[in-house]
């Protein structure tokens, strides 16, 4: 299964819009953590409004920015979801990445398919998306240096070897 993830982003690398280093962006950062916070409002009001299937949708984009806020924060470029979302599951390796894997399937029943969750069950989705985005500020708010230079230097090794 390992070896699995370390060809998928070694191809993550390759691809056009794909990985890329680039110089960390506190800025960018920023800017994507508060676009996070964003869409989570946005989807509460979906949510309280009866439309499940964009409190779906705005759930997994906000959690995308709160992980892409990470990426730009340490310097990491990457235009594909799921290289993104591949690369911060290598970085860190925490079990709550997977949260956003199974939103974003919800995301793409909702939106492709019309297969919308229940009203408790996108409420579920939604507590777990405000645990998620809040675990991502945390953790860019505590980055320091040598924590930035650490995750740099792990994906710079993957993609290069």
């Amino acid at each position: 299964m390992e070896e699995d993830k370390f060809k998928k982003l070694k191809w993550c690398g390759k691809i056009n819009e794909g990985l890329r280093i680039v110089e960390p962006s506190e800025r960018l950062s920023e800017s994507y953590l508060n676009e996070a916070k964003l869409s989570l409002k946005r989807a509460e009001k979906n949510f309280e409004d009866k439309d499940l299937l964009w409190t779906t949708v705005v759930i997994y984009y906000a959690e995308y920015y709160a992980l892409y806020s990470f990426l730009q924060r340490i310097g990491l470029k990457c235009e594909n979801h799921s290289c993104s979302i591949l690369a911060v599951s290598y970085l860190l390796d925490k079990s709550e990445i997977n949260i956003i894997n199974n939103h974003k399937d919800k995301r793409i029943d909702a939106q492709y398919y019309m297969r919308i969750g229940k009203e408790a069950e996108v409420e579920a989705v939604l507590k777990e998306a405000k645990s998620f985005v809040l675990m991502f500020e945390d953790l860019i708010l505590n980055l320091d240096e040598k924590q930035i230079g650490f995750y740099r230097n792990k994906i710079i090794n993957m993609i290069d070897n």
